[in-house]
């Protein structure tokens, strides 16, 4: 493996490693108005929700590397105390990027990337009314990180109000995902849709315990046909099944045919792997341990 030392890279090339391995990262599309309320909007990927009780997100701004300068979110939330966070869609992501441009002081984002202003309930700057979501937010602290070029200012905010739109929620009133159809950073020009088939569901009760893998049969953790992925929904499971339950698959005629085949362990492991890829883990189970009674 190649071997980076942040000591030895220079910063902006370090910059972009770290990037395409912290990825996807969600995006802070942050409205902000500075004392004399004007408005800015400015997209930023250092960002993630970090807790719910008190609902906090946290965002950073970074110094930029050529002149050591901030953008001017920085300075508004400084002096004003208040930001609203918009979520990013498939919808607005161009426009986003329009609005990440270096634009002078007092030049609105709203009017460059023809993005609508709505005013928020509780704080000062506005919200984008093609966004899905909106966080209206006090910051509470910010942290700056460093001095240099590419150093972050750590924006520490606690969400006083959200706005969600009625079309991307369920019948259940939660967020579907795919209505969502959000947006993620990756490293220089990537971006990735949330939506569609990159998006899947992965069951993994937190009780009872999972077994783990030390706890699969050589046979099958030395499979030439489960992959990791395959292993790790074994390893899950709350117990191994019984010898009996095993034993039982004999008299399944997918099982029969399997074990009357040239590679009866390697056909019963792909019979296994198939009842994985449609979450039928018990039956999967079943299938792969009878490799152990060949």
């Amino acid at each position: 493996m190649r071997i980076i030392d942040p000591k030895q890279t220079p910063t902006a090339d370090l910059h972009q490693y770290l990037l395409g391995t912290v990825a996807p990262r969600p995006i802070a599309f942050a409205s902000t108005v500075d004392e004399n309320g004007a408005p800015n909007l400015a997209p930023y990927s250092f960002f993630n929700c970090f807790s719910s009780n008190p609902p906090i997100v946290v965002f950073s701004s970074n110094r930029r590397v050529s002149d050591l300068t901030t953008k001017d979110t920085l300075y508004n939330v400084e002096k004003t105390g208040e930001v609203v966070i918009n979520a990013v869609n498939f919808g607005i992501v161009r426009q986003m990027a329009v609005a990440s441009i270096n634009y002078p002081k007092g030049v609105s984002e709203f009017e460059k990337a023809g993005l609508t202003p709505i005013p928020s309930d509780l704080v000062r700057p506005f919200r984008i009314k093609e966004s899905p979501a909106h966080l209206e937010c006090k910051v509470k602290e910010v942290i700056p990180l460093g001095e240099g070029g590419g150093a972050g200012h750590l924006i520490i905010c606690e969400v006083l109000r959200m706005h969600i739109r009625e079309e991307v929620l369920d019948e259940n009133g939660k967020i579907n995902p795919h209505k969502m159809d959000l947006v993620g950073r990756m490293g220089r020009a990537f971006y990735v849709r949330a939506s569609g088939e990159a998006i899947h569901k992965i069951y993994q009760p937190y009780m009872p315990l999972g077994i783990g893998f030390d706890q699969l049969p050589e046979s099958i953790r030395k499979s030439t046909v489960l992959t990791g992925n395959n292993l790790g929904m074994l390893a899950g499971l709350p117990a191994a099944p019984t010898r009996d339950e095993v034993l039982a698959m004999k008299e399944d005629e997918q099982a029969r045919e399997a074990l009357l085949s040239e590679k009866p362990m390697e056909t019963l492991h792909r019979l296994a792997q198939k009842e994985l890829a449609k979450e039928n883990r018990e039956r999967a189970a079943r299938f792969a341990w009878l490799g152990e009674y060949l």
